[in-house]
């Protein structure tokens, strides 16, 4: 499929470039063009179908790789199909450290901590959405700046440019759906049983997305998933990601995140405000995606369902 549209050589050179702007090892380079690539050109000929910019939703638990395939899939549309597109986390609309002290104080003390829907700015988010689909003039993207839990100033923001064919926006619960009301009252692990005795906090978070989430993803074109095994795969994929955040700081960016950076214990308590949504997600997402990547404990895709 890909052959069609695009030589070998093109390909291979975007992917070199990708993999060292990325600083991935070469094994990436296989494993997309398996698996991601052919997706990625099916993608492409869904937007030449269409009027106005092709919307996409990349899920994945902490640590699956959805960063990594939305940045992928911009510089593939953009060298090889020549088309603009744009890779946004959701985690870039997430409340400022004053909003949710705010809203802990209001609603429930467990809101404090950024993550769960409910501590996303979903009217920014739409905000965003609007202006790159309307594209008659420049759109900032908010950036959210996890070394110091707080969203960075908007001197700091991206700007972005129309039109822009291709938006993709990616995040751990991007898609994730209610549950019944039933089900929320037995808790699913510590945080849920001694923390949120009366439910009050989960349903909470049901009721967002069911309301003003549930109307956010309704705006999205296709879905794609990247399906972790089990909730059980969390832990070890979200240590790799602090330990690789910390890497990432500049000398003098280590010292102002100070006590952001979160240990081994910290990360095993705060996958917990996860763990529901997550749950919930992985048996019913697949469903409804028009893409989902079957991946083992390993993060290796082992298997692919692909209806578009």
């Amino acid at each position: 499929m890909v052959l069609q549209t695009v030589s070998y050589n093109e390909l291979d050179n975007v992917l070199t470039d990708f993999l060292i702007e990325q600083k991935l090892p070469e094994t990436y380079r296989a494993i997309a063009e398996r698996w991601f690539i052919p997706v990625l050109a099916k993608l492409a000929e869904r937007h030449d179908t269409q009027a106005g910019p092709l919307i996409i939703g990349i899920n994945g638990c902490q640590g699956s790789g959805k960063s990594t395939l939305a940045a992928l899939a911009v510089a593939y549309f953009q060298a090889t199909h020549h088309k603009s597109a744009i890779a946004i986390s959701i985690d870039d609309f997430y409340l400022t450290v004053v909003e949710r002290k705010k809203l802990a104080e209001n609603t429930h003390s467990l809101l404090r901590t950024r993550g769960v829907p409910g501590t996303h700015d979903t009217a920014l988010a739409n905000d965003v959405l609007d202006a790159l689909i309307a594209g008659d003039k420049p759109v900032k993207i908010p950036r959210f700046d996890k070394s110091i839990d707080d969203r960075a100033p908007e001197s700091q923001w991206d700007v972005i440019t129309p039109p822009v064919d291709i938006i993709i926006i990616e995040g751990w619960c991007m898609g994730a759906q209610p549950q019944e009301e039933d089900d929320l009252f037995v808790p699913v692990n510590d945080l849920e049983e001694f923390e949120d005795r009366t439910g009050q906090w989960r349903k909470f978070v049901n009721h967002k997305l069911s309301h003003e989430y549930a109307e956010f993803f309704a705006r999205f074109n296709h879905w794609i998933m990247l399906k972790a095994p089990s909730f059980d795969c969390v832990y070890r994929w979200r240590l790799e990601q602090e330990e690789k955040l910390l890497a990432s700081l500049k000398p003098h960016q280590r010292g102002r995140a100070g006590d952001q950076i979160m240990s081994p214990q910290q990360i095993r308590r705060f996958i917990q405000y996860y763990q529901r949504v997550t749950d919930h997600t992985l048996n019913t997402l697949p469903a409804r995606a028009q893409v989902v990547f079957e991946m083992d404990a390993q993060r290796a895709i082992v298997a692919l369902q692909n209806s578009l």
